[in-house]
């Protein structure tokens, strides 16, 4: 692992200061660990900072990995502009790979901003033992600490099923290249420190906005018990979350996800990434990201709601597939609530109308600067992980009343209950519609078993008609599309480049 990736971010920490809504981020300043960490407000400046990776991990880029990568979404193919690379290639499952090593961008900025999170969570985790302060800030910043290691490396074994296991802070080039952990181990490492999480950290009403709570490190765990198909492990997590009145439905889907400035962290909320519109730096771009170009300032503008807005030209990434659109049951309130449409003058397509990506359309005031929140769980998807671990211990009317609450928030009839298959396909169609476009579509087909036989029927689709799947009469499929329908990614090039491991 490259040395100024991990060394210097180990010992380079964010300082930030905490509002009522959100970790607001005041400049970086590298500082050694022998003179910074001392007082209180040290270890929480500290924790501060490693969550300050997830909004570059969640400003889109999870969205290219795990939904454009998928049969959710797919790129406006513009014949002008030319492919964007490394984002076409993971809507055409052709991402360049050999030896297991790959040089798609996108890969590389997730394990470089994930190992950030890891390094400076295991700097708060080597020296708060020791460290004189309140013993209820102790435990709340060790638990953030570890939620936060836990989560990237759920992260990495999602992506990439092996990675450097790194439990300390790295002080040389020879322990920044680490040998590569298996998905087990990574599992289990994933497993500790969610657990401990758990226990340290308050719940959410007690709880900072923002910050992780024990309902958060809960829904974590039983997402790692899920994937090892630990489905007992998985129900004692979810029935607490359930258990604990922490949570609940918001009334209409729409308002489950924040504006720009406000609705954050509402009683939905399990956990989410926190954006600031504004100049602060804080704020997000991922709409933006999720829109079909080319677009003119006039048209984008019924999107945005901007002051300024600006066109956009190129090609258009994150856009719902026929497929994902049609996921969708007569009557389901998600449907419009989740996606738009919109003309566009300028496309070179026959039908100049496409889909987009309405749940994070919300208005804002400057061009390419907003304050909406990602969503990392949300409680619909603890009723559906809970659902899914009775299904697979054959407690089939058990998981129907959690099902059918998620149905009812959407309009939808309850379902009744049908053989252990039919409940199984039910809960997996839920997810998809329910979640569309939080980035959980590549890891539900993965740790489901799916994905060949998904993608490779989605690859032909796209193939046998071309233009249903937004290229234009004289764009054209790649030859090799669908040819790498792998279940993880290749580990990055930039960094096998360094180490002796890869």
């Amino acid at each position: 692992m490259k040395k100024s990736i991990i060394f210097s971010i180990a010992l380079s920490l964010g300082a930030f200061s905490c509002s009522d809504d959100f970790l607001t981020v005041v400049p970086e300043t590298a500082l050694s660990s022998a003179t910074f960490f001392k007082t209180e407000s040290d270890f929480i400046q500290a924790a501060n900072g490693a969550y300050a990776p997830l909004r570059s991990l969640h400003n889109i880029n999870s969205h290219y990995l795990a939904e454009q990568h998928s049969d959710n979404a797919r790129y406006v193919r513009n014949i002008l502009f030319g492919a964007t690379e490394n984002q076409s290639n993971l809507a055409d499952f052709n991402v360049p790979t050999a030896n297991g090593i790959t040089t798609n961008s996108n890969v590389l900025t997730a394990y470089r901003q994930n190992y950030l999170i890891i390094a400076r969570a295991n700097q708060i985790l080597a020296l708060i033992d020791a460290a004189t302060i309140p013993d209820a800030t102790k435990k709340n910043v060790k638990g953030q600490a570890l939620f936060l290691r836990a989560l990237s490396y759920l992260e990495l074994a999602r992506y990439f099923n092996r990675a450097p296991l790194q439990l300390t802070p790295v002080s040389n080039r020879l322990e920044a290249a680490a040998p590569l952990a298996e998905a087990n181990q990574l599992y289990d490492q994933i497993i500790k420190d969610a657990t401990e999480a758990v226990g340290l950290l308050p719940a959410k009403s007690a709880q900072e906005a923002g910050r992780a709570t024990s309902g958060a490190a809960r829904a974590l765990l039983a997402n790692a018990y899920i994937i090892q198909k630990k489905w007992a492990e998985a129900e004692t997590q979810l029935r607490a979350i359930v258990t604990s009145n922490e949570y609940s439905l918001m009334p209409t889907y729409a308002d489950a996800f924040s504006t720009s400035t406000s609705n954050k962290n509402n009683k939905e909320s399990v956990f989410e990434v926190q954006f600031l519109e504004g100049s602060q730096g804080l704020n997000g771009n991922f709409l933006y990201n999720m829109i079909p170009y080319p677009i003119a300032a006039n048209e984008l503008v019924t999107i945005t709601g901007t002051t300024n807005p600006q066109p956009l030209s190129g090609e258009g990434n994150n856009i719902p597939t026929p497929d994902m659109i049609e996921a969708y049951e007569t009557g389901d309130a998600r449907k419009d609530a989740t996606i738009g449409y919109i003309t566009l003058s300028g496309a070179l397509h026959v039908n100049k109308t496409f889909p987009y990506i309405k749940k994070y359309a919300k208005p804002h005031a400057l061009h390419n600067n907003h304050g909406t929140n990602w969503p990392i769980y949300r409680y619909s998807e603890v009723l559906l992980f809970l659902a899914e671990a009775l299904v697979e211990q054959n407690k089939l009317a058990d998981a129907l009343p959690f099902i059918n609450q998620v149905r009812t928030r959407a309009g939808l009839p309850n379902a009744t209950v049908g053989s252990q298959a039919a409940m199984r396909d039910l809960v997996y169609k839920e997810r998809r519609v329910e979640l569309a476009f939080e980035a959980k579509r590549l890891h539900d087909l993965v740790r489901t078993g799916r994905l060949e036989t998904v993608i490779k029927a989605y690859g032909d689709r796209v193939k046998a008609n071309k233009a249903r799947y937004y290229f234009p009469e004289a764009g054209f499929v790649p030859g090799d599309a669908f040819s790498n329908i792998s279940p993880y990614y290749g580990l990055p090039a930039a960094e096998a480049d360094l180490s002796p491991n890869f």
